[in-house]
């Protein structure tokens, strides 16, 4: 017989693990899909000044209800802002290594264009994939790419029925 091996399970499932993408967007780990609320508080001022992309930043308490499981890195998912309408977002979770951080935090980039901030207001996520994790940048530019990257990657995802559903959810209605 030629053209058949066999393997053992062991074998062909490290074998897909390694052939899996790293820009793994299932849900079955990192704690998703993960829903959060709290009042938006001032971050580090970097995103609209340094970067052009504004963010709303959760305070620590939101920061330490994520799940045990839920890795440092770029998600993508949708928000709302005191029950108005529902949008895309990418949200950087961990310590922003460019910056060296040393605090954990939660910044969501909402993809919608706002005439105000809403500092004091209640942001409702909910984080549906994982895009990536964090990693150091060799230039600011370098970061601001990475992150349109990310945008472009979270809003083709974000239009899939697996995630689309979720615009829906009672979480945003409640």
């Amino acid at each position: 017989m030629t053209g058949f091996s066999v393997f053992s399970r062991l074998q062909v499932s490290q074998t897909l693990r390694k052939l899996q993408p790293q820009r793994c967007t299932q849900m079955t780990n990192r704690g998703l899909p993960h829903f959060a609320q709290g009042k938006v508080v001032k971050g580090f001022g970097r995103g609209s000044k340094e970067l052009g992309i504004p963010t709303a930043n959760f305070d620590e308490d939101v920061v330490g209800n994520l799940p045990e499981e839920t890795e440092p890195g770029v998600y993508f998912g949708f928000a709302q802002i005191e029950n108005g309408p529902i949008y895309k977002m990418v949200m950087s979770v961990g310590w922003n290594p460019f910056y060296k951080n040393t605090k954990k935090s939660m910044e969501t980039y909402i993809i919608h264009k706002f005439d105000e901030d809403f500092y004091g207001k209640i942001l409702k996520v909910v984080m549906l994939g994982y895009l990536r994790s964090e990693k150091d940048f060799k230039s600011v530019e370098d970061l601001i790419q990475a992150i349109n990257n990310d945008v472009l990657e979270a809003q083709t995802k974000l239009d899939e029925e697996q995630f689309a559903k979720y615009k829906c959810d009672h979480f945003f209605t409640s």
